[in-house]
């Protein structure tokens, strides 16, 4: 009976206290309060959601990104339901159950708590006039409060109404929102909160200041409201361990893309997610640093690496310096302007193949080399200063050679491979051929390691380009381009995969030499100030870039010892994460056995374009006619005034000449041919040849001395013969 009395008691207090209490006041709704959030940090984020760069910008407390409802642990939202409001789902916004047995026990004198449903808590974060100031909340701010609750649940989902309490509530310290909490306390995101971290985290709504030992035993009180999926008690203890142990050092600011988010953040400093994979950034990132580390005695204090998807062109490490310990850590490295040395070839003798100039069983000279150019006589040597007679393009591109590049050059045109470098994306390249000349082949145009690598994946993706994004997603078409052929670029693709190839240069083993199919090449820039690693599998293409930001050379430093490591690194973690495949020949390629004359290579099974195969089995040697290497024809001789005439001289070379061949100099014999030539030089136009016992003229080149020479001791030298 007095129970009864009691409880009309209470009905009849609500209902006068529901009446006399002022309305509720007027909440937004649900997509304007997402739309308000405000990260605490601008953060860049990759393509897992894990963060790759953050700065803070509001010192008022730390929120990070807003977290979708199906991205956050369904442990921790069943222990937040179970610790808050156990009938979250049940009730329209106010438990009745827990207000009337709240009153009860108000009535009787006990102590009131826990009729706050979270519907109830939001409404007070979302209106600070319901929030609870310095004193507890009187009956008419409890009935207010209810009132507001009942007005949210009416407008707002229950999935809506949890999503905002998670992202809201304070969880401990500074760290407000479900995401700023379980990265404060356990590095993760929320999706990532295991059972036992989940109760720690729920119990410590209601204590956010509680030690570690006092979150424990609330956390394991917690369980049995939990039921089902409870976590163990040496879970709880774990994660208790981990949140109190260093919940200070891993606040700290991520930092592991500096140069990407300063052009992806912008000037609104927004969260914004980007391709990246921050454990592959982080990866590439400890790699460059303890690489230069090692070479660091040769002068050598910078680096940057590029990792991008072939079949997207997405970006997946972005690292544009070696961070801190970089003397400039904000150049970025990715985007410099440097000159690639060799890492040009494979496109070279992409474009010659592709033309039917050569294919890779082609014979090309590796022989002293004089090319006349506007700004003087052009000659280019190999690294080695060896010169190897006739070697085939497998082998001239495998091993690096210089001289067979220079020839390709000649074969193709300048004006045409600068062409073609621009079509291949390589936007530094912005002048006429004649500006680089024949050094185009080696590398004396500048790139970036950005273009250089997208360059490397369109052989990648059978010759076809398309731009490189760092967006989570690729949106709209793409802008796909054919450079080369599938045949050009899978047989360019298989020399730079052959070991055997880069064994005249490299040898057997090497860096360079994986254990799974990977296509590769080095570069070397003049006086070593840049060195290049580009390489890619059926999946990824990867870069390397390694020198000085101020552009100082390096000393004994190729790419093998500089950016290799680098690159196999990243290669290796690459190939254990996703495997590698070598690719398949496209249907214009055919495969035929080749052999070739005086043994100048071990015969081998050789790839040929259709159409460009050898009818017979063997490459025979068509030219081992003489010819003139020095001076090279339209070279032009400056007299110098300052030193006697009869002091100057001109050396006039030839390759494969014999000693019934002879010099003539504008039609007089000068001597045997298969030996150099000094001549004192005369103003004028003329012509050197080589001509045999037949009189038959095997080779010849013309040349002009300009200056004035008129002395008697220049006339007479001019013309007799000045000896070998």
């Amino acid at each position: 009976m007095r129970s009864r009395a009691a409880i009309a008691m209470i009905i009849l207090c609500a209902a006068a206290v529901w009446r006399m209490a002022p309305g509720a006041v007027e909440l937004p709704a649900f997509a304007r309060v997402r739309s308000r959030w405000r990260p605490s940090d601008a953060q860049l984020l990759d393509r897992n959601g894990n963060p790759v760069y953050e700065m803070r910008i509001d010192a008022r407390g730390r929120r990070l990104a807003w977290t979708s409802l199906d991205d956050i642990s369904p442990a921790l939202i069943a222990a937040v339901l179970a610790s808050e409001d156990r009938r979250f789902h049940s009730h329209r916004g106010v438990d009745a159950i827990a207000s009337a047995a709240a009153a009860l026990r108000w009535m009787t004198g006990g102590r009131v708590r826990g009729t706050s449903t979270i519907t109830m808590q939001l409404a007070s974060m979302l209106d600070p006039s319901l929030a609870r100031g310095g004193h507890r909340r009187s009956l008419f701010e409890k009935v207010r409060q209810m009132r507001a609750a009942l007005a949210l649940e009416r407008s707002w989902s229950k999935r809506e109404i949890l999503e905002a309490y998670l992202n809201l509530v304070v969880w401990r310290g500074e760290n407000q929102g479900v995401a700023a909490a379980s990265r404060a306390m356990f590095a993760k995101l929320p999706g990532g909160i295991t059972a036992g971290e989940a109760a720690l985290m729920a119990a410590l709504l209601r204590a956010p200041n509680a030690g570690r030992d006092a979150a424990m035993r609330r956390a394991m009180a917690l369980r049995a409201r939990i039921g089902a999926g409870a976590p163990a008690q040496g879970d709880i203890a774990a994660a208790a361990d981990r949140a109190f142990s260093s919940v200070r050092t891993r606040v700290n600011p991520v930092m592991l893309a500096p140069h990407l988010a300063a052009r992806m953040l912008g000037e609104d400093r927004a969260t914004v997610r980007c391709s990246l994979d921050a454990d592959l950034q982080r990866v590439a990132s400890e790699s460059l640093r303890r690489r230069i580390a090692e070479v660091a005695d040769r002068n050598v204090d910078d680096g940057a690496v590029l990792v991008v998807e072939n079949a997207t062109g997405q970006v997946w490490a972005y690292v544009g310096g070696a961070g801190r310990f970089s003397p400039a850590p904000w150049v970025d490295g990715v985007r410099a302007i440097r000159q690639p040395g060799s890492a040009l070839k494979p496109f070279l003798y992409a474009f010659a193949i592709d033309r039917r100039m050569l294919t890779a069983a082609s014979l090309v000279e590796d022989t002293p080399l004089e090319v006349s150019e506007e700004r003087g006589l052009y000659r280019p040597m190999d690294y080695d200063r060896r010169f190897r007679g006739l070697v085939t393009v497998r082998t001239a591109l495998g091993s690096s050679l210089n001289i067979p590049a220079v020839r390709t050059i000649d074969l193709v045109g300048v004006d045409s491979f600068a062409d073609k470098l621009r079509a291949l994306g390589i936007g530094t390249v912005v002048e006429e051929g004649n500006y680089y000349g024949a050094a185009l082949a080696l590398g004396s145009a500048d790139v970036t390691l950005w273009d250089l690598v997208n360059a490397y994946r369109t052989l990648a993706n059978g010759g076809v380009m398309s731009p490189l994004t760092t967006e989570e997603k690729s949106g709209g078409a793409r802008e796909d381009r054919r450079i080369y052929s599938r045949e050009a670029a899978f047989i360019v693709s298989d020399i730079l995969a052959d070991r055997a190839a880069r064994g005249e240069t490299f040898g057997l083993e090497n860096l360079l030499a994986t254990r799974y199919w990977s296509a590769v090449k080095t570069g070397t820039s003049k006086d070593m100030r840049d060195n290049w690693c580009v390489g890619f599998t059926d999946r990824f293409t990867v870069g390397v870039w390694v020198g000085n930001v101020s552009g100082a050379p390096m000393r004994d430093v190729t790419g093998i010892t500089g950016a290799a490591p680098v690159w196999l690194d990243v290669m290796d973690y690459l190939y254990e994460r996703y495997g590698a495949d070598a690719p398949e020949a496209p249907e214009g390629v055919v495969a035929r056995r080749v052999s070739f004359a005086n043994a100048i290579e071990p015969p081998r099974t050789e790839w040929f374009v259709r159409g460009t195969e050898p009818q017979v089995a063997a490459v025979r040697i068509d030219d081992r006619s003489p010819r003139v290497v020095s001076p090279a024809d339209g070279t032009i001789v400056a007299l110098d005034p300052d030193i006697p005439s009869d002091r100057q001289r001109v050396m006039f070379t030839a390759a494969r000449a014999s000693a019934n061949v002879r010099w003539f100099l504008d039609g007089i014999a000068r001597g045997a041919a298969d030996r150099s030539w000094v001549w004192h030089p005369s103003p004028g136009s003329h012509t050197v040849a080589l001509i045999d016992s037949a009189g038959r003229t095997l080779d010849s080149a013309t040349f002009v001395v300009r200056g004035c020479d008129t002395s008697a001791s220049a006339l007479s030298a001019a013309t007799g013969d000045a000896g070998s």
